[in-house]
Parts: structure tokens; C-alpha cells; sequence
């Protein structure tokens, strides 16, 4: 069992993002889902995103993150969704315990935080080829591949692909996603 800390996107805590944490704790492991925006959802990413960057702020989400991990200190694994890859990479790179991260819609330099991505953590993305919210993360996933991190490239261009009862839910893509991760977390744990 792992424990981790999954960090919704800009329309905040969902019934998705629960969903999607059930479906790992089904599979043995212990998941928290810390609210990054207190309470808010939106109805739009271009909604969310507003409040994220005018209300909230990088530190904000990066502080409210942190409280979450201190929070949880057995969790060894961050895994965020579009917005919530921010806060799992930066306590990825600077946890001493973090075993892994799992980036879904996103993708950051690695220097992001830290001067390089740290040997024993793993990391892998997931991205939609045609995302058109991922314009910018994709040739970033690419230049990661292979060096320090998994690539795993679906097509289409949906962006919350793993959103349970959001137009974006793609069950194939996010069934991959699930299995990919799972599979992951065993090679940390093991």
C-alpha cells in the first residue's frame, strides 16, 4: 500500500477527482485528496484558472499543498491532475521521502523546483496528443522522455480525460491511466 496525495485540477474537488481517488484506493491504496481551493469548483476551466492564478495564487496552492503533506506524512506519492501537477512535482522534488509522482494533463520542466528531478522518484506523465490546453506541456514531456521520466501519450484532445462525468472522460484512456499508475506504485513499493 502507498500513500498518496492527489491534487485535483482547476475545477477543483469534483465528484471526478473522488472517484478517480476511489478507484486507486480499490487497488489497496491509502489516497487524500487535499482541496486546493477550499471549498470552490467551477464550472469552467477558464473559471477555475482565474480564481487559481487571481484569488489563490502559486503560493497559495503550493502553501495549502504543503499543509497537506505534513498533513499526511505517509504519503510517498503525488499525483495531480492539469493544475494539481504544480504542487506533485514540487513535493516530489523536495519531500526526502517521495517515491513518486504522476502528472495527468501536464507536464513541467524539472528544474521547476529543484536543479534536477531526484534519482529514486519516479515520474510519469500522461498526456493527450492533441490537448489543446497542453500546447505547451507536450514538447516538455518529450524532451523528459526517457531520461527521467515516462511518457505515456493518448490520443485525442480531451483535457480532464480522467474527469468521471465530465465530457472530457475518456474510461479508455483513464483505465490505462489507472493500470499505468498502479503499476508504478509497485515498482516504488517493491
Amino acid at each position: 500500500m502507498t500513500g498518496i496525495l492527489l491534487f485535483h485540477h482547476a475545477l477543483g474537488l469534483t465528484g471526478g477527482v473522488h472517484w478517480l481517488a476511489g478507484q486507486l484506493a480499490a487497488a489497496g491504496h491509502e489516497v487524500h485528496t487535499p482541496d486546493l481551493f477550499e471549498g470552490r469548483t467551477f464550472a469552467t476551466l477558464q473559471d477555475g484558472v482565474a480564481h487559481a492564478e487571481q484569488d489563490v495564487g502559486v503560493d497559495g496552492i503550493l502553501r495549502r499543498a504543503e499543509e497537506a503533506a505534513d498533513t499526511h506524512p505517509g504519503a510517498t506519492a503525488y499525483l495531480g491532475i492539469s493544475l494539481g501537477a504544480m504542487p506533485a512535482y514540487r513535493l516530489a522534488q523536495t519531500r526526502p521521502t517521495a517515491q513518486a509522482c504522476i502528472a495527468v494533463s501536464a507536464a513541467l520542466l524539472v528544474d521547476h523546483f529543484a536543479p534536477r528531478w531526484p534519482e529514486n522518484v519516479a515520474l510519469d506523465l500522461h498526456l493527450k496528443s492533441a490537448d489543446p490546453w497542453g500546447e505547451e506541456d507536450l514538447p516538455v514531456a518529450w524532451a523528459l522522455a526517457g531520461e527521467v521520466a515516462e511518457l505515456y501519450e493518448y490520443p485525442g484532445d480531451q483535457h480532464l480525460f480522467t474527469e468521471h462525468g465530465h465530457p472530457d472522460f475518456d474510461a479508455a484512456a483513464t483505465d490505462l491511466v489507472l493500470a499505468r499508475t498502479l503499476q508504478t506504485l509497485e515498482g516504488v513499493a517493491g
